[in-house]
């Protein structure tokens, strides 16, 4: 359902005083159920339910705002109290928008229909003075008729209130709820209603409508701009409508896309698209000074970013689903580069980009300079340009026969954007590398090992994964040097150990030693010595633990056993290796120890 109804009738018009301006949402809300658009099911249900007067005692209609939740419900209450220019219509399909009630409801006046906020009539109270009218028979309509926009705001008595009412009305008595909130209306008032989901609009019944109401008001809008409005109206008709109203006021009879992306502050699909590009070839430089132009002209770091996502997300399903009828809302040129460039990025690039832009995104919304996160986050997209994905380089790294690392070679390093790379490792068949300068490298620079030929980190690792700490004390130096201090008290402190060898390591725990300390040492040690290690508990009694054995060779020293014997309250607290005694300083006279 397209068609646009006419404008309700205006008191101003009628008594031939000056007419105000209404805005489009109000001057071209429809009157009857053939003028929604997009709401095909519920059209056909409630025509169906009408003729045949099989009518429900309650109606939920539930939706995202501007989808025409309010406008169904007064269209309802017209259907139902309709009586025709003759004063003989039953309920009908299409009311005749002459007959007292019709016009009494269209203006908001008819002593029958009860419209209330719930939004700010939240309380019990509220819901009693209704439930107080509804025994009364109508006026002179046929139906007494509730309508309660945003019902979720009711408070939790106000919903026990009405439940016994809404079960069992008079007959004639109708409830019509609306709600952008459905999960927060309870399920002991949803079973009593008629649920209906109204859909968002999609961008092309939305550029219809608005281009159909353009021609009747007399603006030339181009396609184009129909599409930006549209897209972002988001399925709301009501914000779509005021957009164009805003749209009319800034550019007059004659409305083009330029102006509406001033007027919105977008940039263009086609700069946004080249933007994209340019950080995905790594071109640095390009990329911040778009940036920068983008933000002169009056784009919104966010919106920017958040058209960057729609893009990407674009070009993902373009990937994704090649063979997909073509999206009419995009003109053919953008269409067939958008496909040329879906086909040449991998998968893998489009969804780390998307991973990417979602970070940046919340980064700008919380940044107190957005520019700068902004700016920030595109020179992090463009060094990751040239990054491979990690199952590439592990399985490069392990098709790289083991070599012996010397000193001399130098670690790899990430090339910058724009900067040439090492020449990767390739077997015969592989495919010679692009240059960052040529366009969709990071492709290719994916299937990359930026690990030079005479470079092998892997053997290095794995000459310390042979080998491992000799000795238990060795092992838990190196947890020492690591800096796992409490890690290493309670090896040196509540750990016996059994039996150790380079990989695996048995020993009696204290009662104060933690429970996890076995998983966590083999984790670590697994880390650092890139080999795995079995740790495990045992009953035997073991060694003494280091500390223990520590405390019995400084108790054989005859002068701390002589202080001990001397001070037999005394203790030894720690024990520390002093350093080497200097013979002399710089100037030749012995050197003095420290106090």
């Amino acid at each position: 359902m397209t068609d646009v109804s006419c404008p309700d009738p205006d008191p101003a018009q009628t008594t031939g005083t000056a007419q105000e301006y209404r805005v489009l949402a109000r001057k071209y809300r429809p009157t009857d159920l053939s003028g929604l658009i997009g709401q095909d099911v519920l059209v056909k249900t409630l025509s169906n339910a009408i003729a045949t007067n099989r009518l429900a005692q309650a109606w939920m209609l539930t939706g995202v705002r501007g989808v025409g939740k309010t406008t169904t419900a007064r269209i309802i209450a017209r259907a139902l109290n309709c009586i025709g220019p003759d004063g003989n219509t039953g309920p009908t399909v299409t009311p005749c928008g002459l007959c007292t009630h019709c016009q009494a409801i269209a203006a908001d006046r008819h002593v029958d229909v009860t419209e209330m906020d719930a939004a700010s009539r939240t309380g019990v109270g509220d819901m009693r003075d209704i439930l107080e009218g509804v025994r009364y028979r109508p006026a002179s309509a046929r139906y007494r008729i509730y309508i309660i926009d945003e019902v979720h705001m009711l408070s939790g008595a106000a919903f026990n209130a009405l439940l016994k009412t809404l079960e069992e009305p008079p007959a004639h008595v109708k409830f019509i709820f609306a709600t952008t909130e459905i999960r927060k209306v309870p399920v002991t008032v949803l079973s009593r209603c008629q649920r209906f989901d109204l859909r968002r609009i999609d961008v092309e019944t939305l550029s219809a409508h608005f281009q159909r109401i353009a021609g009747l008001e007399g603006v030339t809008v181009d396609d184009e701009a129909l599409a930006l409005i549209a897209r972002a109206a988001d399925g709301s008709v009501r914000d779509g409508l005021s957009l164009l109203d805003r749209s009319i006021a800034h550019c007059g009879s004659s409305i083009h896309a330029r102006q509406v992306r001033d007027m919105l502050g977008l940039a263009d699909r086609g700069q946004t698209l080249d933007l994209l590009e340019i950080v995905l070839e790594g071109n640095l430089p390009h990329a911040l000074e778009a940036v920068q132009a983008y933000y002169a002209a009056g784009a919104d770091p966010a919106v920017m970013l958040e058209d960057m996502q729609g893009l990407t997300h674009w070009l993902t399903r373009l990937k994704a689903t090649p063979n997909a009828p073509a999206d009419h809302t995009v003109p053919a040129d953008m269409a067939k580069r958008g496909t040329d460039m879906a086909s040449r990025l991998s998968m893998g690039v489009l969804t780390r980009t998307w991973q990417m832009l979602l970070k940046i995104h919340a980064e700008v919304r919380t940044a107190a300079q957005p520019l700068q996160a902004l700016e920030m986050g595109i020179i992090r997209m463009a060094y990751a340009a040239d990054l491979p994905a990690p199952a590439d380089v592990i399985a490069k790294l392990q098709s790289t026969p083991d070599k012996a690392s010397s000193p001399a070679q130098a670690s790899p390093t990430v090339p910058s954007p724009r900067q040439p790379a090492p020449e990767p490792l390739r077997s015969a068949g592989d495919q010679t590398r692009p240059t960052p300068h040529a366009p969709y490298s990071t492709q290719t620079a994916l299937k990359a090992d930026p690990v030079q030929e005479d470079c092998t980190p892997v053997a290095s690792v794995k000459s310390v994964a042979a080998t491992g700490p000799e000795t238990f004390e060795k092992m838990v130096a190196l947890v020492a040097a690591k800096r796992e201090a409490i890690l290493g008290y309670h090896l040196e402190h509540t750990v016996h150990p059994v039996f150790y060898e380079p990989g695996r390591l048995e020993f009696r725990p204290e009662d104060e030693t933690p429970s996890d300390l076995a998983g966590k040492l083999a984790r670590c040690l697994g880390e650092w010595t890139g080999m795995r290690w079995v740790i495990s508990i045992s009953r035997e009694a073991g060694e003494p633990t280091l500390f223990e054995k520590t405390m019995t060779g400084v108790r054989a020293d005859p002068l701390v056993r002589a202080t001990l014997e001397t001070f037999p309250t005394a203790s030894i607290g720690t024990v520390r290796d002093l350093p080497a005694t200097p013979t002399a300083d710089d100037t030749g006279n012995p050197a003095q120890p420290e106090s």
